[in-house]
C-alpha cells in the first residue's frame, strides 16, 4: 500500500493578519484514491473525465491531487497500471479453480461474464474502454493500455497451451489464434455488458464461446 503525506497549512487565529503555519501532515491512501479514479475513467473514458470529476471521486482537493500526481494523464496511467495489476491477480486466482486447461478457460470466460453484471457491467472495463480510445491517446498512455491487453492475452495463451497439452483443448487450431479469439470474446462481453445483459444471456454466450476449443 502506498501512502502519500500532504502537508496542510493552518491559519493563525487573528482574522486581520493570517499567518500560514506548518500543520500536521494529512495522510491518504493513494491506492484507494486511484481505485476511485478507475471507476470514473472506466465509466466516462479519459477525454470525458475532468480534473473536477477526479477530485470529487477521489475525495481530494485539487491541491492535494497535484501534489500526488502531475496531471490528469499521470492519474490515468497510474489507474491503468493499478487496474492491470489488481485484475491480473483476481483473474489468475479465478482460473486456477479449474483442473484442466479447458476448465481454466471456462473459468476465464465466467470471470468476465460475472463482471458484466450489475454495477461493474454498467461501469465497464477500464482497459476495454481505453482500447476503444487508443487512437486518441498519446504514446505514453497507449503503451500502458497495450501492456495490459498483452498481459491478458499472454495468460490466455498459456491456458490454451495447457489445454492442448492435457488433451482438453483441440490441437487443430493455432494456440495464439485461439488466445486472441478468446481475448476478443471476453472484451466484447465487457462492451455489450454495458447494455445490461442478464446472467442467463451471458451464460449462453459462454456456452457457445467454449465450442471454439472443440
Amino acid at each position: 500500500m502506498i501512502v502519500f503525506y500532504i502537508a496542510t497549512m493552518t491559519n493563525a487565529p487573528s482574522p486581520s493578519y493570517p499567518i500560514r503555519q506548518r500543520g500536521r501532515p494529512r495522510e491518504f491512501d493513494v491506492d484507494l484514491a486511484i481505485d476511485k479514479a478507475i471507476g470514473v475513467f472506466s465509466e466516462r473514458g479519459y477525454h470525458a473525465t475532468s480534473v473536477g470529476d477526479l477530485t470529487q471521486a477521489m475525495e481530494l482537493t485539487q491541491g492535494s491531487l497535484y501534489k500526488a500526481f502531475k496531471d490528469k494523464k499521470d492519474i490515468y496511467i497510474a489507474a491503468v497500471e493499478r487496474y492491470r495489476l489488481v485484475q491480473t491477480k483476481r483473474f489468475e486466482a479465478a482460473v486456477q479453480t479449474g483442473k484442466t486447461g479447458r476448465e481454466k478457460l471456462l473459468a476465464a470466460m465466467n470471470f468476465y461474464a460475472d463482471a458484466c453484471i450489475g454495477q461493474s457491467g454498467g461501469q465497464g472495463c477500464l482497459v476495454v474502454g481505453a482500447a476503444a480510445d487508443l487512437a486518441s491517446l498519446d504514446e505514453d498512455m497507449a503503451r500502458v493500455v497495450r501492456r495490459a491487453i498483452d498481459a491478458r492475452e499472454t495468460i490466455l495463451g498459456r491456458l490454451v497451451r495447457e489445454g492442448q497439452a492435457d488433451g482438453s483443448v483441440s490441437n487443430a487450431m493455432d494456440a495464439d489464434a485461439l488466445a486472441k479469439t478468446v481475448l476478443c470474446l471476453i472484451y466484447g462481453m465487457r462492451v455489450v455488458g454495458k447494455t445490461g445483459l442478464e446472467k442467463a444471456e451471458l451464460n449462453a454466450v459462454v456456452d457457445v464461446a467454449m465450442k471454439v476449443f472443440d
